[in-house]
């Protein structure tokens, strides 16, 4: 119950604030043109607070914290006088009218810019992208993949961490092919270009990952048998198992690798296991009764409350991808110049069919994602709203009506045919990208569930 609040907490505070970025855009710019603003509404429904300010707009927080709006004064919608025609939206030039529209994705687009900003100044802790497993006969090995190696751009995009790796990776969701450069395994030699055959790759960004699917996964310090961690309310604990202990053997069969611990204790649900313990030279034998927990396909899997030591990161593999002030800003505009091209990128696909509909992701989603960044820290939440913020604003650029993207394609078609789309054209279009968008929520929201 507390995650749900939390989530829904962060939820409400991401989307609030990108709410208001978005409309203030459009409210700021729409004041430079000299159209009157009547509210500027963070929210739907009801108001929980208003005021009026001196410039006459009704600032409002409404109780559905889904959206927000800008009503300006239109005379198309409201009985305007003839005096008040200089300051209604629709008696603007169409270059005004464009700029006021265009407004609140372009806010969004400079949000992303500062948040990135923000977090390249604050710093995040980062691992090079160095190749720790490659699979027998996957697409990774036959493409000429080898542990050791790190992995320095995807088709010309640079990768400094595993999240650039991740990102250039899912762009490639639907290509028959993609480019990956990377250093020798011995970290010495030249660089080289591999090519990776996707024709065969079949990947489900919800349930697996990029490079799992590939055949490879990041470079990790070797994890020990030895126990760095009891939890006091645990099996382990409750069997007399100590931090320090090192586990040699379970149920009398040797125990070589972690991996074979984890296996032991969760195919074990209160089952009692000999557990074989070395502590401080001396051999003991204890029987632990793992506890039991449910997964979400309803599997159940034994767990202990015991955390095992690993060894020490090499000391050039971990780093702060952190610059100056002004450095910052340039990485900053890179960074979010690749999140948008991934979104268009997976926008194309979604149309195409190159990804499936089961892949959209909605509140539900995003509410989690939002609490587990602001679990993890200020960086990665901010992080986290720069990524919605770009999603946001070119998710408006859709030329549907109802979105600001079909008002703009209403202004494209004015400019070309030298008057406005009659207002019946319009009304259909509005009807039609409605129902269009209420479909896609749906199956977003849909998924969402199905992922619970």
């Amino acid at each position: 119950m507390t995650d749900i609040l939390w989530n829904f907490a962060s939820f409400v505070i991401a989307l609030g604030v990108l709410v208001a970025v978005h409309e203030f855009g459009h409210f700021w710019v729409a004041r430079k043109c000299g159209v009157y603003v009547e509210k500027f509404s963070i929210g739907f429904g009801k108001s929980i607070w208003s005021k009026t300010g001196s410039d006459g707009t009704e600032y409002s927080v409404a109780m559905i914290p889904l959206g927000g709006y800008v009503k300006m004064l239109d005379s198309r919608v409201d009985e305007v006088s003839e005096a008040d025609h200089k300051y209604a939206f629709d008696k603007k030039p169409l270059w005004k009218r464009t700029a006021i529209v265009g407004a609140g994705p372009a806010f969004n687009f400079i949000f992303a810019v500062f948040a990135y900003w923000l977090v390249f100044l604050i710093g995040v802790p980062a691992v090079k992208p160095v190749i720790g497993e490659v699979t027998p006969h996957s697409i990774a090995a036959q493409a000429g993949f080898e542990p050791g190696m790190q992995i320095k751009s995807v088709d010309g995009k640079q990768t400094l961490d595993w999240e650039s790796v991740n990102l250039g990776l899912v762009s490639h969701i639907g290509d028959n092919q993609m480019t990956v450069t990377v250093s020798s395994s011995d970290q010495i030699g030249t660089d080289k270009k591999l090519t990776f055959d996707l024709s065969g790759w079949n990947f489900n960004p919800e349930t697996e990952s990029a490079m799992g699917t590939l055949g490879f996964r990041p470079y990790s310090p070797s994890i020990r048998t030895t126990l760095a961690n009891v939890s006091s309310d645990g099996a382990g604990a409750a069997a007399g198992i100590l931090a320090g202990d090192k586990i040699i053997a379970i149920d009398g069969q040797a125990i070589q690798q972690w991996q074979q611990v984890v296996n032991a204790i969760q195919a074990n649900p209160n089952t009692p296991v000999d557990v074989t313990v070395d502590r401080n030279g001396d051999d003991m034998t204890l029987s632990l009764m793992p506890n039991s927990r449910t997964l979400k396909d309803g599997t159940t899997i034994g767990f202990a409350g015991i955390a095992p030591e690993m060894e020490a990161w090499p000391e050039d593999y971990r780093f702060d991808l952190q610059y100056g002030p002004v450095e910052s800003v340039g990485r900053a505009f890179v960074k979010t110049g690749q999140i948008i091209e991934l979104t268009v990128s997976m926008l194309k696909k979604l149309i195409t069919g190159d990804v499936g509909l089961n892949n959209l992701s909605g509140p539900i989603s995003i509410a989690k994602g939002a609490g587990a960044t602001a679990d993890y820290g200020l960086v990665y939440f901010l992080g986290f709203l720069a990524l919605i913020s770009v999603n946001l604003g070119i998710i408006n650029l859709v030329p549907l009506p109802m979105l600001d993207g079909g008002h703009l394609l209403f202004f494209a078609i004015e400019a070309v045919i030298r008057r406005p789309v009659p207002e019946k054209i319009q009304e259909m279009g509005y009807r039609v990208g409605g129902a269009i968008i209420f479909s896609l929520m749906l199956i977003a929201i849909f998924n969402d569930f199905t992922r619970l």
